[in-house]
């Protein structure tokens, strides 16, 4: 089923870059979540059906309320099928000490220790430590081992672990 979208809503969708790497619980929480909706689906049909017989659809605001709440439902299956048909699930990064996408990095500057992990852009959490991999940290750290230095703007970096 296709659902209709504005021009400016299109447009944005399309020049935006997505970043399909994910924990495998960011995906669970997401097949949860669709599975909810789906769940949910057949009720807001009724409910759109019925507030459709009550008459005039330009004053019936029951029925643009079901069919608003309908659409945001459909859109949202949609959005989650793609999201989760392309999932690239993030283990704990490469086996050979190499730092990957998913891998837990222990870092230090002249301000101390900080640890990270190092997720898709879509999981960024900063007060979990969780930094993108396409952040200028998490891209300058990717493929280094501990011992090695990355210098991020005015920042020097020394990988402990």
């Amino acid at each position: 089923m296709r659902i209709p979208m504005r021009k400016a809503e299109q447009e944005r969708l399309e020049n935006q870059v997505v970043d399909h790497h994910m924990t495998a619980g960011t995906l669970e929480r997401l097949k949860a979540e669709l599975a909810r909706l789906q769940r949910e689906h057949p009720e807001a049909k009724e409910e759109m059906q019925r507030t459709a017989e009550e008459g005039d659809f330009s004053e019936n605001a029951g029925y643009q309320d079901a069919k608003r709440r309908l659409r945001g439902m459909n859109s949202r299956m949609l959005r989650l099928q793609e999201r989760i048909s392309q999932a690239v699930v993030i283990s704990d990064g490469p086996i050979d000490g190499s730092i990957g996408i998913g891998s837990t990095v222990t870092v230090q500057n002249t301000h101390g220790e900080k640890t990270f992990r190092i997720v898709g852009s879509q999981e960024v959490d900063l007060e979990r430590g969780w930094i993108s991999h396409a952040s200028p940290l998490g891209s300058s750290l990717l493929d280094k081992h501990p011992g090695d230095t990355v210098t991020v703007g005015t920042t020097t970096w020394t990988i402990i672990k």
